[in-house]
């Protein structure tokens, strides 16, 4: 099992600077964890290079953005393709996985079959197509990167579930059914689109990775030799810890379906690390992104980073609590969310479903109807329901854990670490992490 390790403090300041090199390798969300690290990037004059996953054409075939696809973004930015996963790759037989379970009813989803030969065709496809891809990506990459520069590998791969119509019905009942409609994950796992859709989370969130730290090696050497840096992130998740009854504390939120994905993007860091190659997964908070709408529930435990924060002090932490507070209805304290925050995460249904030795659990019909209740009562607290301090939270999360990251990325400690509430806190409540998230152009799946 990994063994992972919180950062406590916050690493001195990097010392990248202009004519540097920081290469986004995956599209970004508005709302998603690399921006954070993109406008530390920004502060420091970095230039950054900018990559699409592609797009798909009513007829399936992945191309390159057109011209007014890449007009908003900011250059430079390589327009090669950079999907992964398999999902969408034909067999020698020219059918997709997806093509398989195009048919597949809702009542027969447990019972659908896949004839795995033709998957690991596609997996095999799909794989040759985004080495063929990134191999392209770092050519066009290699004239980017002045001599003398210091290259930051931001990878931003994640997700990867298949695009067959019947999958989000289907974990729909997973993670939001209650009562008679509630499916447990160990039912979706089990079936033969969970195996499926774990071999694509393999591809997508864990394996990009190594590919991208094997085909990016020239360039590395290449840094190296002139006397840069050449240094690789990625975004994990495995649980964090928060503040609950006035400590730190691990908690996850259950289920997390391509937990064993991020397990093995861990473990590609640490191989890596030990041939030499300065490559770190930072585990960082849950938050709300543009992906995570399906997930109700995984925003509660973002609450307890109140308390972390008034327990830090300072200006900006005093500026995030009364936003936040005035987002709430007026009967509502602070106080009374994370008392409650604090009785949802000790009760006893709630830590049979954290323990970190069986990461990542299955959920259970119980646990999921008092993990949705305590969302929905959490939400019905504000004024808005569009409104929510979540939101607010989330991003000032995502600019601690890129300031974080940035500093961390410059001296490399360790390949594997936890971003937990105190030192995201910490960094907060001390002025790092201020800034405006940049503008992003408009979001994609794979990001």
């Amino acid at each position: 099992m990994t063994q992972l390790t919180p950062l406590r403090d916050i690493p001195v300041p990097a010392r990248f600077k202009r004519g540097d090199v920081m290469v986004v390798f995956g599209e970004l969300f508005s709302r998603g964890y690399a921006n954070g690290i993109v406008e530390q990037a920004e502060k420091a004059g970095m230039t950054i290079v900018r990559s699409t996953v592609g797009r798909r054409d009513a007829d399936g075939r992945l191309r390159p953005l057109t011209d007014e696809e890449l007009a908003p973004w900011p250059k430079p930015y390589i327009n090669v393709p950079l999907e992964a996963g398999f999902d969408m790759d034909p067999a020698g037989d020219g059918t997709t996985p997806t093509d398989q379970l195009k048919n597949v009813k809702m009542g027969d989803w447990e019972t659908a079959k896949l004839d795995w030969e033709r998957v690991e065709e596609s997996r095999r496809a799909g794989v040759e197509r985004f080495r063929r891809n990134t191999a392209e990506y770092m050519r066009q990459l290699d004239a980017l990167v002045p001599k003398g520069a210091n290259v930051l590998f931001v990878h931003t791969m994640a997700g990867g579930v298949p695009r067959a119509k019947i999958f989000m019905p289907a974990m729909n009942k997973v993670f939001k059914g209650t009562g008679e409609r509630h499916v447990p994950s160990e039912r979706l796992q089990a079936s033969d689109m969970g195996r499926f859709a774990d071999w694509n989370f393999d591809e997508v969130t864990a394996h990009t990775f190594r590919h991208l730290i094997e085909l990016s090696a020239p360039i590395r050497e290449r840094v190296e030799r002139d006397g840069g840096k050449a240094h690789y992130v990625a975004y994990g998740y495995h649980g964090t810890e928060i503040l609950v009854r006035g400590e730190y504390r691990w908690q996850t939120y259950t289920p997390y379906f391509q937990g064993r994905a991020k397990m093995k993007l861990e473990k590609h860091a640490e191989e890596a690390w030990a041939g030499g190659v300065r490559a770190q997964v930072f585990n960082c908070p849950e938050i709300l992104t543009n992906s995570s709408s399906i997930f109700l529930g995984v925003e509660v435990s973002l609450y307890p980073l109140l308390g972390a924060l008034r327990r830090e002090g300072g200006e900006r932490a005093s500026r995030v609590l009364e936003e936040c507070r005035a987002l709430l209805k007026d009967e509502v304290t602070i106080d009374g969310i994370l008392a409650y925050t604090d009785e949802y995460i000790t009760s006893e249904l709630m830590r049979r479903y954290m323990k970190f030795d069986l990461w990542p659990q299955h959920n259970g019909k119980e646990q999921m109807e008092y993990m949705l209740e305590s969302s929905a009562r959490l939400i019905g607290w504000h004024k808005d329901e569009k409104q929510l301090i979540t939101y607010l939270l989330s991003e000032e999360v995502f600019k601690a854990c890129g300031e974080v990251m940035f500093r961390e990325a410059w001296n490399p400690r360790a390949p594997v670490w936890w971003l937990g509430h105190d030192v995201l806190a910490r960094a907060l409540s001390q002025g790092i992490a201020q800034t405006t998230a940049p503008a992003t152009a408009q979001t994609t799946r794979r990001s």
